[in-house]
């Protein structure tokens, strides 16, 4: 069957040189995006409760963009002021360099991994007798822990946002062709929002082992996976299909 609208379940991209907008042009299919799940900040209090201090803490690991956000927010909340001589340690040279939306970043003791935590066991010894304290969301890959206690990091956990369901009913009587997800809690927000959802027809793309088993456990069809090495991205897995390749 033929592809002529896609709903990806993220926020529009900012750039025109996107490769959705490419896949737009090449194939004149409509894309439209819309996140299913968005980000709420948790309060003062509720950190408060979790019986973490700030002052505590001399390094941060950040390991997103929403880390960084709400590490920020929630210290101003609080009325804490950051110290200058607090150590940073980011999963990523993207979020070390959003980071710099709060700090100075040359007069600041930031270290940043390739591409994940794990790149940063050499920093983490340095400074083997020190506390971290690590900003998530209610959702954490297992993965982090894992990395961190395995290097023996003596790090803490701090709930500051959390992953909320968000409000598709203006959708209900819409269409698509392709429905894509990048996460279990979109294939969540599918049914949340839809508990009679029926595939049929409907095309389900997944990016990443979590989603798709997230999709399979929902008994959805899966019809374009991510990544493989035919298709590294999304944009090319949609593509291949639609192309019969």
């Amino acid at each position: 069957m033929k592809v002529k609208t896609i709903l990806v379940s993220q926020p529009a991209p900012n750039s025109e040189k996107s490769p959705y907008k490419r896949l737009e042009e090449k194939f004149k299919v409509k894309i439209d995006f819309r996140p299913f799940i968005h980000v709420e900040g948790l309060t003062g209090k509720d950190v408060r409760q979790q019986k973490i201090d700030f002052n505590n803490f001399d390094n941060i690991i950040l390991t997103s963009r929403n880390a960084v956000d709400h590490f920020f927010r929630l210290a101003e909340e609080m009325r804490f002021k950051v110290p200058d001589t607090t150590k940073y340690f980011c999963q990523s040279e993207a979020v070390a360099y959003y980071l710099q939306k709060y700090v100075v970043y040359r007069k600041r003791k930031i270290y940043v991994g390739e591409r994940s935590i794990a790149d940063l066991e050499a920093t983490f010894k340095k400074f083997k007798n020190e506390k971290y304290l690590l900003p998530t969301s209610d959702i954490l890959k297992p993965s982090i822990p894992q990395v961190l206690d395995q290097m023996k990091v003596d790090w803490t956990r701090v709930q500051l946002y959390k992953t909320v369901v968000s409000d598709l009913s203006d959708l209900r009587d819409v269409k698509y062709d392709v429905l894509v997800f990048f996460s279990p809690s979109g294939i969540e927000s599918l049914f949340t929002n839809f508990p009679d959802f029926e595939q049929n027809k409907t095309r389900i793309a997944v990016f990443g082992n979590s989603t798709q088993k997230a999709a399979e456990k929902a008994d959805l069809r899966i019809d374009i996976a991510a990544p493989s090495e035919k298709s590294p991205s999304m944009t090319m897995a949609i593509e291949n299909y639609i192309q019969g390749k």
